[in-house]
Order: C-alpha cells, then structure tokens, then sequence
C-alpha cells in the first residue's frame, strides 16, 4: 500500500513529473530523419555485404537508375530525337558517371581490315528502308539488343549511374524536369535504387502524417464508445501520446533513423500502450457499480491494489515479447524492439502512476451499466456470457472446433513463402514496379551478382575460363545475360577477323593479341568503355550476370550453380553484388524470424513459470500463444501471404501482446477460485469481469492496427491483415482455450 498511498499523497508531483517528461521527449522529435535504403538494414559484417563492398572498392557504386520508354516502335523517329536529347542532357550532367542508351551503347564492327567503334545509333534514320537496316544491325549486336532495346522493339531504356551529393529527392527531381524538358508520346517508367528511396521517404512521412493522428481519433471514439465516460478517453490516450513521442524520441537519441519498419512504432504505442490503461478504467467501472458509497480515492486505491500486480507482470511479458526482436539480424527491427519495449514500459507507470494521481481529483462517474445487475447487456457482455457458458457446458467440443481449426491452418504452411526480393515495398501499379515487370520480361532482369577475378586478365586462358562461364551461366533459366572483358574480347575478334578464319569469335590465343585488340578498340572507340568491366591496369576483371528470379527457389538455385562454377577458379576473387545481397536479406529474415520467435516464446513460458510459481502455468500459459503464431503462419499460406521485412515481426508482437490476455484470465480465476467459488462459477464471473477489460483491449488494439490499412505500403497493409488476425486469435485463444483447458486439467497453482 506504500505506493498507493504515495500516488495519494503526492498527485500533483506525479503529475508534474509526467508532463515534463512529455515536454522534454519532444525535443529530440525535430532531429528525426528518414531511412529508406534497405541495403543499409542490414549489419555491415555480414558475408554479402562484406562482398558487395569489396566490388564497390574496384568498381565503383552503382546507383542504378533506369528509365525505361515504351512505343509502338521505339525506331520511330520522334522516340530516337527524344532519346538522343535526353542523352546528350544527362551526358552534360556531374550527377551520372555513366550514361547508357541506343546513342552510347557501342556498335564494334571491322572496316577493311581496322576495327571501328560507333553508337548503336549513329544517325536517325531518314526513311523506312534505312529504320530497317538499322533494326537488323541492332539485332546482330548483343551489346544492344535486349539489353538497351527490347527483341521486340516495344521498348528502350537509358541506364543512369549516379554519382551525385545531392539527396534522392533532388536527383529524381532533375531527371523529371529534364524529360518535361524533352517531352515525347512515349510511356515513361523509371526504376532505380534512388527513386525507389525517394519515393518511399515520401510516403515514410506521408503515413507518419495521416495514420498517427487517425489511429489516436479511431482510438479514441472506441474508447468513448466502450467507457462512456471522458476520463474513459483521456486518460489512456494522453498515456499512449506520450509513449509515442518517448519512442520516437529515442532514435535521433540513440543515433538511429527511421525505417519503413519505423512506421510501425506510433501505431504499436496507440495498440498496445492503452492496454493498462483500459484495464484500471474497466475495473474502476466495475467497482463503481458494485459500491455505489464508495467515494473516489478508495476506488482509485483498491483499484491500483487489485491491477498492481497483473499490469506490472503483464507488461513485463509484453516487454519481453516485444524485446524479442532485439535479437532479429535486420537493424531496424532490433531498434523498434528497443524503443518499443521502452515506450510500453513507460506506458507500464504511467498507467499505474499518472491516471490513478489525475483520478484523485476527479468526481465519481455514474455506473456503467455493463455492471449493474439489471442494466441493459450490450452486445459484448451478451457474447461474453454466451462464450462462458459454452466453455463451461461443453469443454471437450470446444477442444475439438480448436483442433480441427488448427489442422486446417497448419495444412497452409506448405504454401508458406519467404519473399525473394522487396520489390512490393511500393504499390503493384505504381511506375517503379511497372519498369521491374518490364526489365524482367525484356532485358535479363534487375538483379545482378558480380564475379571478380584477380590476375592478369589479359591472359587467354582466363578469358577462355570466363568466356565459358558466361556460355554456361546463360544457358540456366531466369538467366537474361552475362557480359565481360572476355564478352568484348570475342566481339572485337568478330570485326577483326573474317567469319573463315580461326581466330574469329573466339578469344586470341596470345596475351600480346588481347592487348593488341584492346589498343585497336582505344584507337577507335573510348578505353573508359572498359571501366564496368575491368580496373586501370588490367588486374581485376568482373563477370557482371543479369537475372530474375520471382522466388526464393529460384534466387537459391541461380546464386548456387553461381558460385559452384567458380568456386575453384584460380583467379577467383570475390562473388557479390545486389542480389546476393537481396537473397541473404531474405534468409536473414527467416533466421530473425526463428530467433525472435523462440526468444520471446521461451521468455515468456519461463516467465509464466516464475510468476505463478508453477511449470504448468508455462506450459498452459504458452499453449494458446502457440496456437495463435502456427495457425497464424498456417492462414498465411493460405492467403499467399509472405514473410518479409515487415511481416516477420508479427510473431514477436502477437506474443507479447496475447500474453497479457492469458494472465489476466489466470489472474481472474485464481482470485475467484480464492473466494471458494467452483470452476464453472468462477469462469463465468472471470469472463464477464475481466473478460469485457481484454474483449475491450483487444478490439483496441484491433482498431489501432487497423489504421495501417491505409498506409502506402502494401507490406504494412499486409501486416495490418495479419496481426489484426493474430490478436483475434489470441483473444479467442484467452477467452475460450484457456478456461477450457483450466476447467479440464484444474491446475493447482490457480487453486494456491
């Protein structure tokens, strides 16, 4: 009672103190920034990062960007203007190091025995005849043809690499005003790590500005509706406003920047912060009614007695499931772990601190009519009462519906998929993934796994060997193509050699010969032609493949025969490059899943243990929370639903959240169990009490998710669905399973 009667004693400097913490949080807000490159979620040790980097170091970044132009026919003569000023403006620009189109890729042909090195397009055809001419020359050039114009000529693309300071924003900027500048019929989509992050920081703070100030209106209309009372509403939603600002204050704090996954913060305070909140309003009410001469500050006591325990051991568990992520392998989620875990702890005190000191100086409210004896039912205690004496007449049907929902959704899990890529960060129809479809369809893909080779590459034997590789390599499904110094070596022999002789498409049998080509291309064409593929003084050469892939399946089984053909190569250096990197974020996902899952399930089953002093309350505490994550995957499978950067931190967030619903049922039935009433008795009273607090929380914490259905994020919708679909299965699982399987097996510790 120690600290009861300090709140009592002291109201007004617990509620000082809370509101200066309020005001001191938000100083920190104004140096939040936005982080939208999922490259950098990932730790900088990890293999394919390592690798990825080490390219970097010989090559360059590649900030890929790549407008894609569709036409009837992309020949005709307006889209090659249009094309040809586009290049000649982004060729004049510091921003790009590389500028790729039908007028800078390369045309090698021979001429009375020299090698001459043009544009593919060198002048725009005049007339049908010469467009003509021009399509069969482009054809017969594999430097062009599916790579910067499609086989069926529908489309061209002009490859950007940029190198610029300027922030992603300003870049795509430019690149907008300089086509407004150049204006054609064509359709334009572009794609690009650099759009793809200026596009997702605007939408990152788009949904910060829309579902915040949503999620705490539809909260607190729930609130109003479920309480009637203002207190009912003010009071937990200033607990939940202040935790999000405390959790969002501590990123710039801690050094950190705010990730697509970051969104996630401000809702999961508004879902799960008012939880305590609730629960000592619900039981105010019910006190209120039961003792009508009761006068305020010996409600607000014996409700902060009766709620002390289970809302501190309920939020631990919450903190401890929520903590889970920490141990996730992507960045972002083990920061949201943190600063989420801190904000519930907050919401924690402040609901057994703050709201019992504002409360003192409040008057009674009028008794709520869920709890007077005669007071009209509402439809929740209609079906609270309806679920009470279902579990209490028919135990073993209600295990029987449970089993066989269960089998049902576990048969999905053989249709559970892992996403190979995060190309669905950005709405289906939206320009970027409209350019994935096309550059998957007509130009070999858009990923790419970089082979280095360390050596003189300009020995044939070495070319020979990547000249091979690229044989092979194209050959494998999903595979669109492969380039090299060796791709251009065999090239060059073409147009210096006659179809009759030897030498011709092959790589030259000497080492000066390959230099000699290589002289011959500089006389004619431009050495820094080379720089994608070979370093200044020819030590290191890349093998760069292109390549699609629609699942991890497939990704797996490209990257493995990738690194299998060269694993014994003598000259081999290093294999990476963005999609390696992709696949090792997929599988860092699935292991984070896995950690996070058995961290926060075990932390949680020993927690019941110590808590109620018993290993069966671990294992009956658990099983619901169990059920709940296995159906919860299964229905995933089910709805095609994929696990990625965003739906895998539902099994850490479902169990802390499922958890308090578990121990507020045991709470409950102990206490009622403690009075000498009978299981049944005491599973009626429990579900008609508490039960309407945890009805009553988890459809909160529903509405507050709900918000995220309209984030411009299909991932966060996806998430919205599945976690909404957890906490329903939880609270079913709390409501029904757990008195069930209380009555059935009779625990002791509930009895103690």
């Amino acid at each position: 009672m120690k600290k009861n009667l300090f709140i009592l004693k002291y109201p007004k400097t617990i509620v000082t103190i809370t509101i200066i913490i309020l005001l001191v949080s938000l100083v920190p807000l104004v140096n939040v920034q936005i982080n939208s490159d999922l490259m950098s979620y990932l730790p900088d040790d990890l293999p394919a990062m390592v690798n990825k980097s080490k390219v970097e170091e010989i090559f360059g970044k590649k900030d890929h960007l790549i407008i894609v132009f569709e036409a009837d026919d992309v020949l005709n003569d307006s889209t090659l203007r249009r094309i040809k000023a586009l290049s000649k403006a982004f060729n004049r620009m510091n921003d790009f190091d590389m500028v790729m189109s039908l007028f800078d890729s390369k045309n090698i042909r021979g001429e009375g025995g020299a090698m001459l090195v043009d544009p593919v397009v060198k002048r725009i055809p005049k007339s049908k005849k010469r467009r003509e001419k021009l399509r069969e020359q482009i054809k017969a050039n594999e430097l062009a043809y599916g790579l910067v114009v499609s086989e069926d000529f529908k489309y061209t693309t002009i490859l950007l690499n940029s190198v610029t300071k300027k922030e992603d924003s300003e870049l795509i900027k430019l690149i907008m005003n300089t086509l407004s500048e150049h204006p054609g019929s064509e359709t334009i989509n572009i794609n690009g790590q650099p759009y793809l992050r200026a596009e997702a920081n605007d939408k990152i703070a788009r949904d910060l500005m829309i579902l915040l100030p949503i999620g705490l209106l539809l909260m607190g209309i729930f609130l109003w509706v479920s309480f009637r009372e203002k207190r009912g509403v003010l009071l937990p939603t200033f607990v939940v406003a202040t935790s999000i600002v405390i959790s969002m204050a501590l990123i710039p704090l801690f050094g950190w920047e705010l990730s697509i996954i970051g969104i996630l913060i401000p809702i999961m305070m508004i879902a799960i912060a008012n939880d305590y909140g609730i629960h000592f309003i619900s039981k105010y009410q019910e006190l209120n009614a039961a003792n009508p001469d009761m006068d305020i500050e010996e409600m607000v006591t014996l409700t902060t007695k009766y709620l002390r325990s289970p809302i501190i051991l309920t939020g631990i568990t919450t903190i401890v499931g929520i903590a889970g992520l920490a141990t996730h392998i992507m960045l972002p989620a083990k920061q949201m772990g943190i600063v989420s875990a801190i904000g519930i702890g907050f919401a924690l005190f402040a609901s057994l601190t703050f709201i019992p000191a504002i409360m003192v100086f409040m008057k009674k409210g009028k008794p709520h009519h869920s709890f007077t004896e005669n007071g009209k039912k509402s439809f929740m205690d209609k079906i609270l009462h309806a679920t009470a004496n279902f579990v209490t007449t028919k135990p073993k049907q209600v295990l029987y519906l449970f089993a066989c929902f269960l089998i049902v959704a576990v048969l999905g899990l053989s249709y559970f998929q892992i996403a190979s890529d995060f190309d669905a960060i950005l709405p289906e129809k939206h320009g970027y993934n409209v350019s994935l479809d096309i550059v998957n369809e007509h130009f070999g893909g858009t990923k790419s796994i970089s082979v280095i080779f360390e050596g003189d590459v300009k020995q044939p034997e070495v070319l020979e060997r990547m000249l091979k590789y690229e044989e092979e390599l194209e050959k494998i499904p999903g595979v669109g193509s492969v380039n090299s110094l060796a791709t251009m070596v065999r090239i060059m022999s073409r147009a210096l050699n006659d179809p009759t002789e030897p030498l011709y498409n092959r790589i030259p049998d000497t080492r000066n010969a390959v230099a000699q080509y290589i002289e011959f291309y500089a006389m004619s064409g431009d050495p820094e032609d080379f720089e994608n593929y070979v370093d200044f003084d020819y030590t290191k050469a890349a093998m760069h493949i292109q390549y699609h892939a629609n699942d991890m399946e497939t990704s797996n089984s490209i990257i493995d025969k990738v690194t299998a053909m060269v694993a014994n190569d003598p000259n081999l250096s290093v294999v990476g490059g963005h999609g390696i990197v992709e696949n090792q974020m997929s599988k860092a996902i699935a292991v984070g899943q896995v950690y996070s899952l058995l961290f926060a399930f075990f932390a949680i089953m020993i927690l019941l243990m110590i808590i109620f002093r018993s290993v069966t309350a671990g294992i009956l505490g658990s099983f619901p929370l169990l059920f709940a994550v296995v159906a919860t995957f299964g229905l995933m499978g089910w709805f095609g639903i994929e696990l990625n950067i965003v739906t895998a931190l539902l099994s850490s967030i479902s169990i802390g959240l499922g958890v308090d619903y578990t121990i507020h049922i045991f709470w409950r039935l102990k206490t009622e169990l403690k009075t000498g009433k009978d299981y049944p008795n005491a599973i009626i009273t429990s579900l008609k009490t508490t039960g309407r607090g945890i009805a009553i929380n988890a459809f909160s914490v529903i509405i507050g998710f709900s918000v995220l259905f309209i984030s411009a994020f299909p991932l966060i919708r996806s998430f919205a669905f599945l976690i909404i679909l957890s906490i329903i299965l939880c609270l079913v699982a709390a409501l029904v399973l757990v008195p069930t399987l209380c009555l059935l097996v009779k625990p002791k510790f509930l009895e103690k």
